[in-house]
């Protein structure tokens, strides 16, 4: 996958319906998130992360791709993300990609980390 892909597939992952995020997800995913459980996987993570709203905007910065193996793609970065009636959300997060088939990605791995507060 291109790297301009990559970055929309994530980006389509923060701002997509649930149905899309549901799609994208492999059933054997992981995740790390800030809020608890902190610590899910599988169906698990799908549906935590289904039903939070979804945001409106999503920046990403400080990107980095790596392709440590033909069909595996790990991108770090840091996301601010805005929705109306919310504070905005700032994290240092990592995503870990499989291919599946021809064109045919899931998500396999994902954490947010909070930056520290001062």
């Amino acid at each position: 996958m291109e790297d301009g892909r990559i970055w929309e597939f994530e980006e389509s992952l923060w701002t997509g319906d649930a149905a899309h995020y549901h799609e994208l997800i492999d059933e054997e995913c992981v995740m790390v998130v800030p809020a608890p459980p902190f610590v899910v996987k599988g169906e698990q993570a799908i549906e935590a992360v289904s039903h939070t709203p979804r945001w409106e905007t999503v920046e990403f910065s400080e990107q980095q791709i790596v392709r440590p193996q033909e069909g595996l793609i790990v991108i770090a970065y840091k996301v601010k993300a805005a929705r109306a009636n919310s504070d905005d959300y700032t994290a240092f997060c990592t995503t870990t990609m499989r291919r599946l088939a021809h064109d045919e990605w899931r998500v396999v791995q994902h954490q947010q980390t909070l930056p520290p507060r001062a």
